[in-house]
């Protein structure tokens, strides 16, 4: 008899995927073990292994389409049966508001024409324009953009299909607030409050980039610790002269150098051992303790972030983080990163320092309770403690915090002995 075959959870986080690739085509029968897709998270590609020997009788969600755990995104059976008692609904004719609403892109780049059409007479409606067109958007998200002077048409969306949603527009309108006059994408801003007119956005040949399953999901989840986490920042500029030297002291017999990053791995595990408190995980309803000292550590693809971990760090010395740690990197760059190896961090280390930037926060890569930004070195002149000033390197270190679980002092003090470990290295065999 025919059934569903149901988008499943393939890491303990996932909650949506994009199906990157079939391995089997409608009609093809296969084997319990057997790869049925790939499906592409947040993270890293997962294969969809089938549970079961039958045949592929029709595929719901085709390739580059997205589907959240518990979705239908298939039907299997067997040879002759028919499947469209499964699959009638995907049939049913368009809402009107997704009649109105452009198609999701299916290239990766594609290029738009916008039209240009005249607004509404202004004593049509009550309040702002709404826009000539919508891009896919909730009914909520549109009337959210209409009451906060929104042109929801410069608004990125998080949901299915890039479908923007209220929590986006509410973004967009925090990340507006903060900005200089200068509008998105080197648009105009808004003036006295209202949206750019049609004729500012760009060019009718304008290039769009349809987001990635993977850049969506980094978008939602972020987007899901800074609005639900209260952050707050603790920033400490520390001397960096005696770490330089130190790791450089390590790294004078080696062949393989020991990285920056793996120095600050280990100094802060040194530092949390002696404050679990931040060791912590926020789970809604109770607090998790957690015992080892797993960090990760973010790093940049091409198409994403990713935060490799480097369990246990604790009981490990610095020459087997940096081996651990650079074996990580490589696998990450190589998208073979199974989950084990890059969730469940209780502390992460974001180094921003080798770009050039003196300092940054960063948001919280949840359920962990802290993350750590550090920026670049700088030499200036200290004032020394006999008031002498010489030539020094300093570095600033920014401390994101979630105020649920990790109170401000509790911060601080945490702060306050890993600044004082990595001024004086030494302290670490103590």
């Amino acid at each position: 008899m025919a059934e569903k075959l149901m988008m499943t959870a393939l890491s303990p986080t996932m909650t949506e995927g994009t199906i990157s690739k079939w391995n089997k085509v409608e009609g093809e029968a296969f084997s319990s073990g057997d790869l049925l897709c790939e499906v592409e998270t947040d993270k890293a590609s997962m294969d969809y292994e089938a549970s079961k020997s039958a045949v592929l009788l029709k595929i719901v969600v085709p390739a580059g389409g997205k589907a959240g755990v518990g979705d239908l995104i298939a039907v299997i059976g067997k040879a002759g049966e028919d499947p469209s008692s499964f699959v009638g609904d995907s049939a049913a004719p368009a809402s009107p508001e997704s009649q109105t609403a452009p198609a999701a892109p299916t290239a990766q780049i594609a290029k738009v024409s916008l039209a240009v059409v005249e607004p509404a007479s202004a004593g049509s409606s009550s309040g702002p324009a709404a826009p000539a067109f919508y891009p896919r958007s909730s009914p909520l998200a549109r009337k959210i953009a209409q009451e906060m002077n929104i042109d929801i048409r410069l608004v990125r969306g998080s949901g299915p299909d890039g479908r923007v949603t209220e929590k986006d527009v509410r973004s967009f309108r925090l990340e507006k607030s903060s900005s200089s006059a200068q509008g998105e994408g080197g648009a105009p801003a808004a003036v006295g409050g209202q949206p750019p007119s049609q004729a500012s956005l760009p060019g009718k040949d304008a290039s769009f980039t349809a987001v990635s399953g993977k850049r969506a999901i980094i978008a939602k989840r972020l987007s899901d610790s800074f609005f639900s986490a209260p952050h707050y920042y603790l920033r400490k500029e520390i001397l960096a002269d005696d770490l330089v030297e130190a790791r450089a002291r390590v790294n004078e017999k080696r062949k393989d150098p020991i990285s920056f990053n793996a120095v600050l791995v280990k100094m802060a595990a040194v530092a949390l051992s002696g404050h679990p408190e931040i060791n912590v995980f926020w789970r809604d309803d109770r607090i998790e303790q957690r015992s080892a000292i797993d960090i990760g550590l973010a790093v940049a693809l091409p198409d994403g972030l990713i935060t490799p971990v480097v369990r246990d760090c604790g009981t490990k010395g610095l020459v087997r983080i940096e081996e651990e740690l650079a074996a990580l990197i490589e696998k990450a760059k190589t998208r073979g990163l199974v989950p084990g190896e890059y969730e469940g961090a209780g502390f992460t280390i974001t180094n921003l320092g080798s770009f050039g930037i003196d300092e940054f926060t960063a948001i919280i890569n949840p359920p962990a309770s802290a993350i750590l930004a550090v920026g670049a070195l700088s030499k200036k002149a200290i004032v020394r403690a006999d008031d002498s000033i010489s030539a020094g390197r300093t570095m600033v270190l920014t401390l994101g915090c979630d105020h649920r679980t990790v109170d401000g002092a509790v911060g601080a003090r945490f702060l306050a002995d890993l600044a004082a470990i990595l001024e004086d290295p030494f302290r670490t065999l103590l």
